[in-house]
Formats: C-alpha cells, sequence, structure tokens
C-alpha cells in the first residue's frame, strides 16, 4: 500500500504544473484514453457491473477510511486479498466480458468513433403498454400461464441466448399465441426489448428468497430471480388462479388489476414530452411522481 501511495505521489509531481509540456501527442492520447473510458462506461451501464459498481464504491471509501486512519489490520488484509478479488471479478464477470468482446469484433472502429447515436428516452410505446395489459387478462380469465420479462439497461442477452429467437413487434395475439398450451414456445419466458418480443422459451434464474410463498411455483421463483440479478420488469400470470403479477427489484406485487398493472409497466417506460422537461426544469419533481 506504501508502495501505491509513492507512486501516486511521484506521478502528481511529474504531473505538476512546472513541468507541464502540452504536445501534439498528448493531445491525441487524451482524445483516446476518454473514448475508451466512453465505451467502457457505456458498456458497464447495459451489464451487472453497473449493479456490482455500488458495492465496489463502498469497499473503496471504506479502504481509503483505513488508510487516513492508519488501520493496520484492514490494510494488511487488503494487500494480500486484492489479487485475489482482481481474478474473482474477472471470473464472475466473464460472460460479460465475453460478450463485449465479441461486440467488439462486430463492430467497426471508424464507424464507433465517427457515429454517436442519439438515445431514446422512451423505451416502448403505449400500444405496447396496452397490449401487454390485454394479453395479461385474456390469458388470466382462461388461466394460461405466462412469463414475460421487459428489459431495462441491464441486457438480458445471456438469457436470451438460452430461448428461441422471434423477433415479433409486440401484440396481444402474438402473445397469447406464444404461451398457449401445447404450443412448442410456451415453455419458459418471454423477453420484450422495446417494442419486441426478441427471444421466447428462455430460462431465467430461480430466487432462493425464502420469504416467498410455498403456494407459489417456478414461475414466479423465477420471475422474483431475474428481478433480483438484473433491472428488469417481470409480469406473470398463474395457470392455477389466473393472477396477475408483477416483479420488480427483488419484490413481487400479487393479484394486480388491470390499472395497477399498466401503472407498473409505466413506471418503467421512461416516457417525457419536452413540455414535462421544461416544467421539471423550473418546478422540479412533477407532483404526481413517486
Amino acid at each position: 500500500m506504501d508502495m501505491i501511495l509513492e507512486r501516486l505521489s511521484s506521478y502528481l509531481e511529474i504531473m505538476s504544473f512546472r513541468s507541464f509540456n502540452i504536445r501534439w501527442q498528448d493531445i491525441v492520447e487524451v482524445i483516446i484514453i476518454s473514448f475508451l473510458l466512453y465505451q467502457i462506461m457505456a458498456w458497464m451501464k447495459h451489464t451487472k457491473v453497473w449493479l456490482l459498481m455500488k458495492g465496489i464504491i463502498i469497499i473503496i471509501a471504506f479502504i481509503l477510511l483505513a488508510l487516513i486512519f492508519k488501520m493496520h489490520t484492514i490494510i494488511w488484509i487488503v494487500e494480500h486479498v486484492l489479487s485475489i478479488a482482481v481474478t474473482a471479478i474477472i471470473v464472475i464477470l466473464q460472460p460479460e466480458l465475453r460478450h463485449a468482446l465479441e461486440e467488439l469484433g462486430r463492430k467497426s472502429f471508424v464507424t464507433n468513433l465517427l457515429t454517436f447515436e442519439r438515445p431514446t428516452d422512451e423505451r416502448f410505446s403505449d400500444k405496447t403498454v396496452n397490449d401487454l395489459v390485454k394479453a395479461s387478462f385474456e390469458m388470466g380469465k382462461v388461466k394460461t400461464g405466462a412469463l414475460m420479462v421487459i428489459e431495462q439497461n441491464v441486457l438480458l442477452t445471456e438469457y436470451e441466448r438460452t430461448g428461441i429467437e422471434v423477433d415479433g413487434l409486440i401484440s396481444s395475439q402474438l402473445l397469447i399465441n406464444i404461451f398457449e398450451h401445447n404450443t412448442p414456445l410456451h415453455d419458459g419466458a418471454v423477453i420484450i426489448r422495446g417494442n419486441r418480443v426478441v427471444s421466447a422459451t428462455c430460462y431465467l434464474p430461480l430466487s432462493d428468497n425464502m420469504g416467498i410463498s410455498k403456494e407459489l411455483g417456478t414461475r414466479h421463483r423465477a420471475g422474483v430471480g431475474i428481478s433480483e440479478v438484473t433491472d428488469a420488469l417481470t409480469i406473470i400470470v398463474s395457470e392455477e388462479t389466473g393472477h396477475v403479477s408483477v416483479t420488480y427489484e427483488g419484490q413481487l406485487y400479487r393479484n394486480l388489476d388491470a390499472n395497477e398493472l399498466r401503472e407498473k409497466i409505466s413506471m418503467i417506460q421512461n416516457k417525457e414530452t419536452e413540455d414535462t422537461k421544461k416544467r421539471r426544469l423550473w418546478k422540479g419533481r412533477a407532483k404526481d411522481e413517486r
């Protein structure tokens, strides 16, 4: 740890204004590093790394406090565990790292450098919301079990690969047909990205939360499980009772009516008009915002 502090102080001395000499190579280097950092942050935002960053930041804060107050035992533990922790993080994030390298191989570096996509505020349309609500309660009436996962910031690619590609525009008829009994796609979960069903018959991680009622089956446990490891919202239609439930951020909301389900879906729709943005700028939080 002392060696790290010594290197940091020497680096700051090198970067002092007295010896600061800007070359054109330095400017190019800053641009390249900035671009790489931007790409890394954009990748992290759509993976589990973003969720792990909060815990890592807290650990770093504790380490800094230990350095400031000279807590020798904690510093000794950090020095001996740091190399193992880095290896563990690489093993844990192996699927995400592999996917990132695959995407890097598919894309053109020059195109990425010169092209910047403008993100849209709205994740999916009002029609998609209405079709999801309609399909859920139509299936509930005839007690057709369903599991629909709506993707947000964390990409569900690793779960999407476990299913069958659909890539179809969302409609209530499509969703009802997918989950119809004795059809090839009815078993497993459907993954929804934007206004499209991207994959069906997907396998989801099961939650080991002992607080989940024993009367609930694998479908509800899978819905809670995916909400614990990602920021996705999942709609569940019970095959036994026909009741509609939602899981989000590890919480299960049971026996919703149509208005409650629409409210839950609209909560992640991220729909915001220009007028709303202007009002927020002047008035702060919207009146009905939770």
